[in-house]
């Protein structure tokens, strides 16, 4: 499938997007991965220049954009919110107008989505959102693919998010469901639900008519025939001072084997976008036990594929670049 309308184009949510512009996203992403598994990377990108912007910290979204760059042939320069001070001196729309004049795409990861937004139309070359407070784009993508590596067509999939399903994973992951017809079921507390407005706004629009979001309390209307358990931490960055309220109101939403079973599917997987809490040896899970999202029973157990997941963010944050900055 070529379409051949991302060029120049920025990610900032998904909305921007169409469902086969995803789609063409996903089958780049998989013949760069076949590549690359062969030992052939595509210098598309040679001689171009790649701006990675974090004022949040990331290990995956970091160590996927620089390999993506140098594979594709470009020079990336990574950027902390120290390195630049976005409106301590400089405005966000002038500091992306002296990006925009040197680097021919740009990768920002940092809070409001405001701020990426402005950034983008000012900078006048593709900028790629990292994540924000509001959405995570790019990990969605590899999300995707990995689903598409292990069912084939994403339209009517079943798909359970289990978590907070107010935060920036499930908004993305609920615009998907909208662009490519998943059958998208929240697995969250009341307080912890996504707005209904929302998701009414987000199935209006819907492309195909297999799209569903169901947002529910209960494991057994959320689990029942899913192929896909996704997980994700309770609490997200910058919200520390309420972990122990998020423990609360979903320890009973700890994704276990018994858990898993209640899909009734023995080709279910499960999907986590990490960092994960799966046990006790990191200094946040041995301060609170029982923040662990997951079992490590299933974190490392068959059904597991975060890892593949993982990865997936270096093949689908090439083939964003390579798409929207060469074509």
């Amino acid at each position: 499938m070529t379409i051949s309308g991302l060029k120049g184009r920025s990610l900032l949510s998904l909305r921007e997007l169409s469902g086969d512009e995803i789609r063409e996203l996903l089958a780049k992403a998989a013949d760069l991965k076949e590549r690359t598994a062969l030992g052939v990377n595509v210098p598309a990108l040679a001689g171009k220049n790649i701006a990675l912007i974090f004022l949040k910290p990331s290990t995956r979204t970091r160590v996927s954009f620089v390999v993506a760059s140098t594979q594709s042939g470009a020079h990336p320069e990574i950027f902390n919110g120290d390195d630049i001070r976005f409106g301590v001196k400089e405005s966000v729309r002038d500091i992306a107008r002296v990006f925009g004049r040197v680097f021919d795409g740009i990768m920002f990861r940092g809070y409001e989505h405001a701020t990426v937004a402005e950034f983008a139309q000012y900078a006048g070359v593709p900028v790629w959102n990292g994540l924000c407070d509001s959405y995570h784009p790019t990990q969605v993508l590899a999300d995707l693919l990995t689903l598409r590596e292990n069912f084939g067509d994403l339209e009517g999939l079943p798909l359970t998010y289990v978590g907070d399903g107010r935060n920036n994973m499930a908004v993305t992951l609920a615009i998907a469901a909208a662009k490519l017809g998943l059958d998208l079921r929240i697995l969250a507390p009341k307080p912890l639900q996504p707005d209904p407005e929302l998701i009414k706004e987000l199935l209006a629009g819907r492309e195909s008519e297999r799209a569903r979001v169901l947002v529910t309390e209960s494991p057994e209307e959320a689990l029942s025939g899913s192929a896909c358990v996704y997980g994700d931490v309770w609490v997200s960055m910058g919200e520390e001072d309420q972990t122990q309220e998020r423990i609360d109101l979903l320890r009973d939403l700890k994704v276990t084997s018994d858990l898993m079973a209640l899909t009734g599917r023995e080709d279910s997987i499960y999907l986590h976008c990490l960092p994960a809490f799966h046990l006790l040896d990191t200094e946040t899970a041995i301060a609170h036990p029982d923040i662990r999202e997951v079992d490590d029973e299933v974190f490392e157990g068959a059904q597991s594929r975060v890892f593949d997941q993982s990865e997936n963010r270096m093949h689908t944050a090439k083939a964003l670049m390579q798409l929207t900055i060469a074509g």
